[in-house]
């Protein structure tokens, strides 16, 4: 399988100007031929809207309706144009009376067929101003793309970071369904300064890599020797002092051994393509203290 992850550095409410951003990033990637025969795109949570919202208020003008928004509209075009899926998230508002507001993911099919509407399950403290939980992590068939697993950002960590960690509430959901791929799209933040993530954007956060892998431990120490993929759909740039980690990385996790087939830098706008099947750029070693 080729995924390709759009990282990036959306503005907080400038949507018309994250959209124009992503399709010229989507555009210098694209080969001479004009045929990229890329099986996935996936972009980061709520990556048209900006993430960092701090009222109900204040996202309300960005809310999209369920798989029908300006956010949806754009992935069954690009879904069309490039013959892939997409992955996609977005702030979402349903129908119900009265309505409610959800941290989602969109997926597409590369005829434009809407596969997925996610929900996020776990909240993150910004989240918890405007949205409500999902009912609960995805792992099931998403088209020709197979068994999936799918969260967003906060649904690898412990519930409201109450929960004991050993809980591992995401991961232990995707070992149970015996998912061969786990796609996070996220908007994951990091505790590096603006001048570190500009001094040198194409390194990796380390941190964050590191923090990713921890909280995937299930999966690395079963028993079982299948081939897992993870794959981190990670934003960057920054937005009223928070900053995010970038880092966005496809990961095989296989017979307890950890590869990295390729990743992004901390502040680095690119999109990457990934053989799922192909050889790791990169080997970790893990070492428990």
């Amino acid at each position: 399988m080729k995924v390709a992850i759009l990282q990036f550095a959306p503005s907080v409410g400038q949507r018309e100007d994250n959209i124009q951003r992503a399709e010229s990033l989507i555009v210098e990637a694209m080969p001479a031929n004009g045929a990229p025969g890329w099986d996935w795109l996936i972009l980061p949570e709520m990556a048209f809207s900006g993430y960092n919202f701090h009222s109900l208020e204040e996202i309300t003008p960005y809310l999209e309706p369920t798989a029908a928004g300006r956010t949806t509209e754009w992935a069954r075009t690009v879904a069309s144009r490039l013959g892939c899926h997409v992955t996609i998230g977005y702030p979402e508002v349903n129908t119900t009376d009265p309505p409610k507001n959800y941290n989602s993911t969109i997926t597409v099919s590369p005829l434009g067929e809407v596969l997925l509407n996610y929900r996020k399950t776990h909240l993150y403290y910004t989240d918890e101003t405007w949205a409500s939980e999902g009912p609960g992590f995805y792992s099931g068939t998403l088209g020709t793309l197979g068994a999936v697993t799918h969260g967003i950002c906060m649904d690898i960590n412990s519930y409201r970071f109450e929960a004991e960690w050993s809980k591992y509430e995401f991961a232990s959901a995707a070992l149970a369904a015996k998912s061969p791929i786990v796609v996070v799209s996220t908007a994951f933040i990091t505790h590096l300064t603006t001048e570190a993530l500009a001094e040198e954007p194409k390194l990796p956060d380390d941190g964050t890599l590191s923090y990713w892998l921890a909280r995937m431990d299930p999966i690395r120490t079963a028993t079982q020797n299948d081939r897992v993929t993870l794959v981190f759909a990670n934003r960057c740039g920054s937005e009223g002092g928070t900053n995010y980690a970038g880092s966005s990385a496809v990961i095989r996790i296989e017979g307890g051994k950890v590869s990295i087939l390729d990743m992004l830098g901390r502040n680095e706008e690119k999109l990457m393509v990934v053989d799922t099947d192909g050889p790791p750029k990169f080997a970790m070693e893990l070492r428990h203290e």
